[in-house]
């Protein structure tokens, strides 16, 4: 087994900076997004179309659900533990425990290099949010960065990183559990479709209790990085 390295150190940097968000970083701020959480954006639409993304946001392209031929069980592992065989594309990719704090959630999900080559990767993941029959919700924004959201978790931003085997890098899910409108329905998914970036292979996650968005229709991400050792 390869063991996954930096990841509690990382699960304790993200509960601090979430700690942060709701404290020093200003109280009244985190209580105003409750109230009106898309008061920097546009309210979402009712309509099937995706709804429009204000300028200067990235949204991440979502990733590619494997096919899989009639009858033949999901092509996709659900929350692989770290004593699974490693997946054929390499890595492994494993969620943190969701952090709470005034109505914003935070959760790490880390990607391990379990196969024998080297594995880069640049950028923002590419995700989907999974309803309780596993289909895609379509009305939620993956964005890249997550200031839309809260400016109390860092992101570096897009760079290389290199990972050996048995390396492992970090992204940061961050969205709030706010429901403004009463007659738009509440997304509760339990799992997520997540893969490394846009076009790689995608694995299905079910973080324990899910992600409670709300009616914001808004999941903010970081960059991979390396996340510091654990001493």
């Amino acid at each position: 087994m390869i063991p996954i390295r930096g990841r509690t150190a990382f699960r304790a940097l993200l509960g601090a900076a979430l700690t942060l968000a709701v404290g020093a970083c200003g109280l009244s701020d985190e209580v105003d997004r409750e109230l009106d959480p898309d008061r920097a954006a546009p309210p979402r639409s009712a309509s099937p179309t995706p709804p429009h993304v204000p300028e200067g946001l990235r949204v991440s392209e979502p990733p590619v659900a494997p096919e899989t031929e009639p009858g033949a069980g999901p092509a996709e592992a659900a929350s692989p533990d770290a004593t699974a065989a490693c997946p054929t594309s390499g890595v492994r990719m494993l969620p943190g425990l969701v952090e709470a704090a005034m109505g914003l959630r935070a959760m790490s999900v880390t990607l391990t290099n379990c196969g024998e080559k080297t594995y880069t990767v640049k950028g923002y993941p590419s995700i989907q949010l999974l309803d309780a029959d596993g289909e895609a919700y379509d009305d939620v924004r993956v964005l890249q960065g997550p200031q839309d959201i809260t400016t109390g978790v860092p992101d570096l931003g897009p760079h290389q990183v290199t990972l050996k085997p048995g390396e492992s890098a970090a992204t940061s899910l961050v969205w709030r559990n706010t429901v403004t409108e009463v007659d738009v329905p509440a997304v509760n998914a339990p799992g997520l479709r997540i893969a490394p970036l846009p076009g790689r292979p995608a694995e299905v996650l079910t973080p324990d209790g899910g992600l409670d968005l709300g009616n914001t229709g808004r999941l903010g991400t970081t960059a991979w990085t390396k996340p510091a050792p654990d001493f």
